[in-house]
């Protein structure tokens, strides 16, 4: 399951953090339109995922690779997402037949808007 997620590099704020069982160009650029729908346009900065120079350039959007400085603390980041959530389905897994991951999701948006606040305090 991929997990894209879309900063602001001043101060590490999360804008949206989201879900996907794949991992390809047509995600990165529903992902990214809505990121540019609500925030405007920004230069993109990826970890060189073949389908993000493609969403980006369909989208006339400005792309470039993270540094290995960049890309080593957005993985340490990212990990730390992903044990928060592994963490959160050990102490309430979902039983639903056919689940759409709601919980999830709801729980990401939960998580981004603390690690915000907990940010800018």
């Amino acid at each position: 399951m991929g997990c894209n997620r879309a900063r602001k590099q001043a101060n590490s704020r999360t804008f949206l953090a989201n879900k996907s069982k794949e991992r390809n160009m047509f995600v990165a650029e529903r992902f990214l339109s809505s990121i540019v729908r609500d925030y405007g346009k920004h230069s993109v900065s990826t970890d060189g995922g073949t389908w993000y120079p493609q969403a980006c350039r369909f989208l006339k959007l400005d792309h470039h690779l993270h540094s290995s400085f960049e890309k080593s603390i957005v993985e340490r980041t990212m990990q730390y997402i992903k044990d928060r959530t592994e963490g959160f389905d050990d102490y309430f897994p979902c039983r639903k037949a056919n689940c759409k991951l709601n919980h999830v999701i709801n729980w990401l948006n939960l998580f981004v808007c603390k690690h915000n606040k907990d940010i800018m305090a």
